[in-house]
Order: structure tokens, then C-alpha cells, then sequence
């Protein structure tokens, strides 16, 4: 019977470990927990109607969330291991009054201890399997937390790059250059950066699903706002007389397309065309997107 409630314990640190691989390291980034954690925090703060102030703070909440998620049963499921063994398996200091308290208590100590890399010494395993094991807890707490650092230090120049496209097509929808304008070389090396531009945000929201439930603030930085004026650019691109302009006009509605695709597949599951996944996209965040 012990052996099966630590096999429980065993599990629960393995699933943890599981959805924050999936979370951080994995190529697709399919976290389980994790992504179920920011998107009922998204839906709640969309239904709830809360102001944008409010909403800003859901990527960030949502990301100490799932790291809090993470420590809680990394230390839950080592204390389940060790509350069978405790306190035959341990050896306590002199004069230490932890073998007077109940064994859960002094288990989930013991994890706290250990994941945190403190040390202390007070309680200390006794039994070989247990001296081999607990040292392990202390290489996961040290791993969560270089990864966590790792999980922010990544997150923020998606957003960066997400920002810097909206701000440069709330730019052009400023300027608004017609057909005639961008049928040049000049046009074409603009449309074939922004495709570029397009298809590495794709790629951000594919490896780092998380930036979507980030609020980019007001309208001239907000990608839901602006993507809108995009396809507006790819129609007049693909429009135009030399052949240079109408390649990259295509091009940038390919990389539209694709961004449909990873924003409808992932995150609205609209099953609609692009143009209207981009303005459930806007809807989304609140955004009534950008009109030619």
C-alpha cells in the first residue's frame, strides 16, 4: 500500500513535468494544463466584460497561474512519495521536534525543502531509494525555476514582434497607398517584408500559443486591429501591373492565409474563411478591426 500511494505521488510529478515540456520545449508548444489554465482566464475576463486595464493583466496572471499550477504539485506529489516513509525512512536532528508532528505535515516540509534547494538538514532521508530520489526534487525545483525565467525572457519579443507589425501597418493604413502607388519596386520589397513579417508572427503564435492571450493595448498596436488592413494590402498588390508586385501581393495573402489557419486551428475554431477569422479575431480582443 505504500508503495502504490507513492507511485501516486510519482505520477502527479510526472504529469506536472509532462505539460510544462509540452508548455515550454516542445516545437508545437501543446501544453495541456497549461493552455486550459490562460483560456479560462481569457473566456472569464471576455465574459466578465472587463475593461482593458483588466484584460492586460490576463497573460501575465495566466503565466503566474500555470508556474504556481506547476510548483504546487511538483511539491504535492514529492510529499505524497515520502508521507508512506515518514518518519521510518528519515532521520531527524537532535532535538527536532518534526517527529512529533503529523506525517503529511512534515512531508510536504521536507518537499518544500527540497524543491527550493534549501538544504536545511533537519529531516533527511535515511533509506538508499530515498537518497537517491530526493536529490531529484532539487533538480526539478532548479529546472522550474531556469525555466520559468526562460519562459519569460521568450514570451516578450514574440509580443515585441507581434506590436511592431501592427504599429507598421496602422502606419500604412494612415497612408494609405493605393494600387497605383505600390506598383513599383519599392512596393513589392514592402509587401514581400510584410509577408515576412506575417509569417513570423504565425510562427510566434504557434510556438508561443500563450502571447495570444496578451493585450497589445491600444488600436495602432494591436495585431487584431490592424491584420485586417493587411489583406487590404495584398488585394492592391495583387492587382497591380508588374508581375513583381503581383508575386509579392500573393505571397502576403498566402502568409494571411496561414495566419487564418494557426488563429482559427488554435485559438477560435471558427471554421470560416480568413477575412472572418480576423474579424472573430478582433471581436476576440475586443477590436472592431481595421476597414479599408
Amino acid at each position: 500500500m505504500k508503495w502504490l500511494v507513492s507511485l501516486v505521488g510519482a505520477g502527479l510529478v510526472m504529469v506536472t513535468l509532462r505539460d510544462l515540456f509540452h508548455t515550454l520545449w516542445h516545437p508545437t508548444r501543446h501544453g495541456g494544463l497549461s493552455r486550459l489554465v490562460m483560456t479560462a482566464l481569457w473566456r472569464l475576463a471576455r465574459r466578465l466584460r472587463a475593461p482593458g486595464r483588466v484584460v492586460g493583466l490576463v497573460g501575465p496572471l495566466a503565466m503566474v497561474t500555470v508556474v504556481s499550477m506547476w510548483a504546487v504539485t511538483v511539491v504535492l506529489g514529492w510529499a505524497i512519495v515520502y508521507w508512506p516513509h515518514m518518519p521510518g525512512a528519515f532521520t531527524f536532528s537532535p532535538g527536532s521536534q518534526a517527529a512529533q508532528q503529523p506525517a503529511l505535515l512534515d512531508s510536504v516540509y521536507l518537499s518544500l525543502v527540497t524543491v527550493a534547494t534549501l538544504g536545511l538538514g533537519d529531516i533527511a532521508p535515511d533509506e538508499a531509494w530515498l537518497r537517491l530520489v530526493s536529490p531529484l526534487e532539487a533538480l526539478i525545483g532548479f529546472a522550474l525555476l531556469t525555466a520559468t525565467v526562460s519562459w519569460v525572457l521568450e514570451i516578450y519579443p514574440a509580443l515585441t514582434r507581434r506590436r511592431v507589425l501592427a504599429v507598421r501597418l496602422a502606419l500604412l493604413r494612415d497612408a494609405d497607398p493605393t494600387t497605383r502607388q505600390i506598383d513599383c519596386t519599392a512596393g513589392a520589397l514592402l509587401l514581400d517584408s510584410l509577408a515576412t513579417d506575417i509569417a513570423r508572427v504565425r510562427i510566434d503564435f504557434t510556438q508561443y500559443a500563450e502571447a495570444y492571450y496578451f493585450h497589445d493595448g491600444e488600436d495602432h498596436s494591436s495585431l487584431a486591429a490592424m491584420v485586417g488592413y493587411a489583406a487590404v494590402l495584398a488585394q492592391r498588390g495583387q492587382a497591380a501591373e508588374r508581375p513583381e508586385v503581383r508575386l509579392a501581393g500573393a505571397l502576403l495573402a498566402g502568409a494571411l492565409k496561414d495566419l487564418a489557419a494557426i488563429l482559427d486551428q488554435r485559438f477560435l475554431h471558427t471554421g470560416r474563411p480568413p477575412t472572418e477569422v480576423f474579424a472573430a479575431y478582433a471581436a476576440d480582443h475586443g477590436r472592431d478591426g481595421a476597414q479599408p
